[in-house]
């Protein structure tokens, strides 16, 4: 027994169509509509578009008002990073406070999901508004503890002013 192929219906309405290149002049169409319209191009280094209030950029380590560093040292923040990006090393002190000798983020592992900064229990680490940072080698994109307190100390008020924005809806 042989299979019958049954082949595809000729249509004249089809051929019309592809003849008189119908798709070709919808385009052109849609092309005309939008060519004379006023472009909205963004002319990036002296025009900056508006972020979200939720923007997660560079990460930044607060401090408290008194100039302590606000990490415990808790690690949640390592222990829920999917990417693994954070390393901390922490010590006892004298007063029998906990406090890191080392937090490193390699942001070159870094997703920028926020799972650190929502893991944190006292506002340690911040995802700041900042997104014009790179690094022409790898170990650039290497922050250490110093680092990421510099960032937080030159953008406290900033990102104060962000978690006091986005406070009523967390």
């Amino acid at each position: 027994m042989t299979a019958v192929v049954a082949a595809a219906p000729f249509s004249f309405k089809d051929f019309l169509k592809s003849f008189m290149l119908v798709e070709l002049l919808k385009g052109m169409a849609l092309t005309g509509r939008y060519a004379f319209r006023r472009k909205v191009t963004v002319q990036f280094p002296e025009e900056k578009t508006p972020l979200s209030p939720r923007f997660r950029g560079l990460h930044a380590l607060r401090r408290y008002e008194n100039g302590e560093e606000r990490c415990i040292a808790c690690k949640l923040c390592e222990a829920v990073c999917p990417a693994m990006a954070i390393t901390i090393e922490s010590d006892v002190r004298d007063d029998g406070s906990r406090r890191t000798t080392r937090y490193d983020i390699d942001l070159t592992k870094c997703i920028f999901c926020g799972f650190c900064e929502e893991s944190c229990p006292v506002d340690s680490i911040v995802e700041t508004h900042i997104f014009e940072y790179h690094g022409e080698k790898r170990g650039d994109l290497y922050f250490t503890k110093d680092m990421l307190l510099a960032v937080g100390d030159r953008y406290e008020g900033e990102i104060a002013a962000a978690k006091a924005a986005d406070a009523k809806y967390r």
